[in-house]
């Protein structure tokens, strides 16, 4: 009886939930199934969205050699635009659309082949780039990467702007649906409804999988906002100065509602009041049923804590990332590519597979099973830590190419609920699988984090050996030239702890011949906050520092 109780008061376990969290310095959004995190984003109110963002800027230079134009659009670095981003492609979007028919509003509303939908209009060469888009002439362009360490944003010419059920390709004609939609006869329905649609001849559109189900009207009332947003856009262009921000991408709370909030969503749970009034205004505007799923949490314990968030995102983050099974992987994220190490640690054998295989056979099978699960949980890595680019996985050997084969599919299937682009090789004879993942913008670990100012990123430091070789062989070199100068030096040596505990132990007798061989006295002192790699050489006479590793830099 007291269990039925105090299950009313515990919060409901959805199917498939969205968790807000809403800070003055920070935006977080958790997307959870069953309890577990799947999906994690992250805003800060200083960090400016800029996917998605449409920019009126101006040709700065064309570089033939690199197939580029650098365009500033008003920030700090000017925008990178290839030059077959400068050419009238629908490429990208139609990977999103059917590949069967998609129809032509020109050819009254008929279907015609994707092949010939699909075909690539001529690339444009460096003569007409150079004369269409000339130094100093101004364009309209999109950002589809952020900036990302050193790098400016990525841009292109294909504008595209999303609604909650269709996104409008302004200056295309296709109009499609998503291939993501798979009933038949709702793709056949939606086709009906964009055909009907009110659309400029020089827009394009695509029905989202989020118009599985929906209306026509509210499909229209979409449109009709989708036209607003561009029409407004167009204004912008004509009035602002360049370069420009002509359309802004929503706030990450308000993308949520637009690209999140399907019918497989049960719940989105919001620990601001502001915030869940915004959400819920927003809402309404698509449909009143979506707004009932809106709650706002209240309480003395933050949504994150009491739905288990944040002990998952501590577990999720490290650099070793434990797997049911017993196995675990590494992850190393550096600047050319993502490495990630599979182990299999201590697995365990569920129960009646020991029965079952012997040997050989089972250890196969348990390198099978380690490698199955290490790549499901890469693939929810690659998603919670935004991680894009080239990626390298260290599966652990298989000898059987029937088992490396369905490791290979097995990932391409996690990998589908995935919404950045991903490109999966199959499994060398090495053992290792190279994928790539759609980067639009810096990982988490490199927003949220900065090089380690003890070991400047290296993630190691020398050990006290390495550092007493290098003081005894500066601290030789320096006795050797006050002898050859017959000038008296009295050595005052500063280390770290670590350090003067090794010169103490095993390299005393060392010092001490090295003390009688230039009849002087070495004196040494330990501070405690010294860097375990730094170490200073002075004059005790005067003071003077002779040597300090910490710069490196010697001043006698």
């Amino acid at each position: 009886m007291f269990e039925k109780l105090l299950s009313l008061f515990r919060p409901k376990k959805y199917r498939r939930e969205i968790i807000v969290n809403v800070e003055k310095l920070e935006t977080r959004v958790a997307v959870m199934e069953k309890g577990r995190l799947e999906e994690y984003m992250v805003e800060h109110p200083d960090d400016e969205r800029l996917v998605g963002c449409i920019f009126r800027g101006r040709v700065q230079n064309l570089q033939d050699d690199l197939q580029a134009a650098f365009v500033d659009i008003g920030l700090k670095k000017n925008a990178f635009l290839h030059y077959w981003d400068m050419t009238p492609d629908c490429d990208a979007i139609l990977e999103e659309t059917d590949e069967e028919e998609n129809t032509d509003p020109k050819n009254g509303g008929k279907k015609t082949n994707a092949s010939k939908s699909k075909r690539k209009p001529p690339r444009l060469s460096n003569e007409e780039i150079h004369k269409r888009y000339p130094e100093g002439s101004e364009i309209t362009v999109m950002v589809t990467k952020g900036p990302i360490s050193t790098k400016g944003p990525r841009v292109t010419t294909n504008l595209s702007i999303a609604g909650r059920y269709l996104v409008m390709m302004p200056g295309q004609t296709l109009r499609g649906v998503s291939k993501k939609v798979g009933d038949a006869q709702e793709r056949q329905r939606l086709k009906k409804i964009l055909d009907r649609l009110m659309i400029p001849e020089d827009v394009g559109v695509i029905a989202r999988t989020a118009s599985v189900g929906a209306k026509p009207k509210v499909i229209a009332r979409d449109m009709r906002n989708l036209i607003e947003s561009w029409r407004e856009l167009q204004g912008n262009i004509k009035n602002l100065r360049v370069p420009c921000c002509v359309y802004r991408e929503p706030g990450l709370v308000e993308q949520v509602v637009r690209d999140w909030l399907t019918e497989d969503i049960d719940a989105i749970v919001i620990d601001d009041k502001k915030t869940f009034d915004e959400m819920r205004e927003v809402t309404a505007r698509i449909s009143r049923r979506a707004r009932n799923k809106i709650r706002l949490h209240e309480g003395p314990v933050d949504a994150f804590e009491q739905y288990g968030v944040e002990r998952q995102l501590a577990d999720a983050f490290q650099r070793k990332v434990p797997l049911k099974s017993g196995g675990y992987l590494v992850i190393d994220e550096t600047e050319a590519l993502i490495a990630v190490d599979v182990n299999t640690g201590h697995y365990k054998v569920k129960d009646g597979k020991a029965k079952e295989k012997e040997g050989k056979n089972l250890q196969e099978e348990s390198i099978l099973q380690v490698n199955l699960e290490a790549v499901e949980e890469v693939a929810r890595q690659l998603r919670l830590r935004n991680i894009g680019g080239l990626v390298v996985l260290d599966l652990i050997d298989m000898k059987s190419r029937k088992h490396r084969k369905q490791v290979y599919q097995a990932l391409k299937g996690f990998l589908k609920r995935d919404r950045a682009r991903t490109n999966v090789q199959e499994i060398s004879d090495l053992g290792l699988l190279e994928m790539s993942r759609q980067r639009k913008a810096e990982s988490l670990l490199s927003m949220l984090s900065m090089p380690c100012p003890y070991c400047s990123g290296h993630g190691v430091v020398k050990t006290p050996l390495a550092v007493s070789i290098e003081l005894q062989r500066k601290l030789r070199s320096l006795l050797k030239r006050a002898e050859a100068d017959k000038k008296p030096f009295v050595p005052k040596i500063i280390v770290a702890p670590a350090v003067m505990q090794r010169l103490r132990t095993e390299d005393s007798q060392l010092l001490a011949e090295l003390q009688s061989e230039f009849s002087t006295r070495l004196t040494f002192v330990s501070e405690l906050h010294r860097h375990p790699e730094s170490f200073s050489i002075l004059d005790s006479e005067s003071g003077q520092v002779l040597y300090s590793s910490s710069t490196s830099h010697q001043h006698a």
